[in-house]
């Protein structure tokens, strides 16, 4: 009798890639928070906690992103999917990144652009978690 086993085809996030995909929305909301703590309080240092809070969910989702890209790549039942998720995250860091630059200007002009952008940001980061996250199956191919 011979055994034969097959090693389950795996389609979902590897780790690195879920642990930046998710760790740059905390990031981006807690930048939507300062923003909204700075529109009801002007004190400077809400706009200075957002910037650096952008920042870091900016490299978080250029890494998440260049995960994306590689996945697009990958043999996958679901590559409509994989695109619109990349495409979902290429988006947010494009937001993101204009957000930087809104930022960068003195505290009362960035208001209430900044603000606006912070929570698009975040409900697009958000969206992509959501999407990454539950298009992609794991375990064996049925």
């Amino acid at each position: 009798m011979i055994a034969t086993a097959e090693r389950p085809v795996r389609f979902g996030p590897n780790p690195l890639h879920g642990m930046l995909l998710a760790g740059a929305f905390p990031l981006f909301l807690g930048a939507a928070l300062s923003d909204y703590a700075y529109s009801n309080t002007y004190q400077i240092q809400w706009s200075h906690f957002a910037s650096w809070l952008i920042a870091g969910g900016l490299v978080f989702c250029g890494l998440a992103l260049i995960c994306a890209l590689i996945g697009v790549f990958r043999p996958a039942n679901s590559r409509g999917l994989a695109i619109l998720y990349f495409l979902l995250l290429l988006v947010t860091w494009i937001l993101a990144f204009v957000n930087t630059l809104v930022h960068a200007r003195d505290a009362w002009a960035m208001m209430p652009t900044g603000l606006m952008l912070s929570v698009i940001i975040a409900v697009l980061s958000f969206v992509a978690i959501w999407l990454g996250f539950t298009s992609r199956k794991s375990g064996g191919q049925s």
